[in-house]
């Protein structure tokens, strides 16, 4: 991979110049959906797919990106002078955020750069591109330029590149992931302070199946800002009755007691699968440490229930690849993953049974849906790196 890349970057920018190649990974959470901006627990994990990157710097003040998987749009050329979210720039305003991202924190970078990316990670899948993007480019910022931040670092400022430059007001989770990713390890991080710890993911005979649903989802311009405010507005009419700083402060007893502050039923319902969720996420992890992966997966289940029902970001298309997922032998448990609306679903599969796993759920989706759903055993991983 490493070789073809860099025989890419030649072809496409020339040779000469010191010219280093980097990897940032995708991330999958296994359980804790849209609690990571309603200040409570989220569970993911690293993976080996994610995104590629082969940097140098150049002698202008334009950074020259150029992406395989948009091979059509050829090179996007910015003006590190002009550092302006345009829609004609595409996928470039993801690294284009994170350098303007840097910039606002003090760190402006001095010369140009051309740098090459290639993600093996399915695009719109919820499996978190665009932050492996952000967080790649901004190892990749930190490395050429010096200007030692930390990893935990430069996820917040991907984060705040994708919520003050892209538009996307998402929570911490998915930078962080993919930033502080560690082999065999999930991540139980508590989002309202960034305490974290890593979890080994000891399956017993089981893999993650990733399934790509193939509806194509982008949060900007889906209903995830409008979850968000909804979540927000809930809190506030809270406050006025219980002492919290968010909903994740909440345990399932307290919001029953105190849920009648809120005064709209659908805002009401979106609280209760933050609270809900959050509890949930903390009773996943204490089973995983006590071995206890049927509780695990019971509680997978669960989750996807909620997010159809109370937090309503499903859609048919995961709804049918997850019911059809926990119908089959051998799985553990099942859920969507990602903000929804389309994207993925993750199932933890006993290993003899994934072939049938997929062939059976396959047929059954494709019948159903018209079109077919990818699917991927995956791996977890770690963190960003030169390779």
């Amino acid at each position: 991979m490493k070789e073809e890349l860099l025989a890419k970057f030649i072809e496409v920018f020339g040779p000469g110049g010191e010219i280093t190649s980097y990897f940032a990974p995708g991330r999958v959470n296994l359980i804790g959906e849209h609690t990571d901006y309603n200040g409570g627990h989220v569970f993911p994990c690293a993976l080996t797919i994610g995104t590629y990157a082969i940097a140098r710097k150049n002698s202008s003040r334009n950074l020259c990106l150029y992406s395989v998987n948009f091979d059509e749009l050829g090179i996007i050329t910015i003006s590190l002078d002009d550092l302006t979210y345009a829609k004609e720039d595409d996928w470039a305003n993801y690294p284009k955020g994170v350098v303007w991202a840097f910039a606002e924190k003090g760190m402006k970078i001095d010369s140009g750069m051309d740098i090459l990316y290639y993600g093996n990670i399915p695009n719109s899948s919820g499996l978190s591109s665009s932050a492996s993007i952000e967080v790649v480019t901004g190892y990749i910022l930190d490395q050429t330029f010096g200007f030692n931040t930390s990893l935990i670092d430069i996820a917040l400022i991907s984060q705040y590149a994708e919520n003050e430059f892209i538009g996307v007001n998402c929570g911490i989770m998915d930078q962080f992931a993919i930033a502080m990713g560690k082999k065999d390890h999930a991540i139980f991080l508590d989002t309202s302070n960034l305490n974290y710890e890593y979890a080994p993911i000891q399956l017993d005979g089981a893999k993650i199946v990733i399934i790509c649903s193939n509806k194509k989802r982008g949060l900007g311009d889906s209903k995830y800002n409008e979850r968000r405010t909804e979540c927000e507005t809930a809190l506030e009419e809270l406050k006025k009755v219980v002492s919290i700083n968010t909903l994740g402060d909440l345990t399932e007893e307290q919001f029953e007691q105190y849920k009648d502050a809120i005064q709209d039923e659908v805002r009401r319902k979106r609280a209760k699968h933050a609270v809900y969720e959050n509890q949930r996420t903390i009773k996943a992890v204490k089973a995983l440490k006590e071995n206890d992966i049927i509780t695990f997966g019971k509680l997978m289940n669960e989750s996807h229930v909620s997010l159809r029902d109370d937090y309503e970001v499903t859609g048919i298309e995961l709804d049918t690849l997850v019911e059809t997922s926990i119908a089959q032998d051998g799985v553990i448990g099942s859920r969507m993953t990602g903000a929804g609306f389309g994207g993925c679903t993750v199932s933890i599969v006993k290993e003899e049974a994934i072939d049938a796993f997929a062939k059976n759920v396959g047929e059954a989706y494709l019948r159903k849906i018209g079109y077919k759903a990818d699917f991927y055993v995956v791996e977890i991983g770690n963190g960003p790196c030169i390779i």
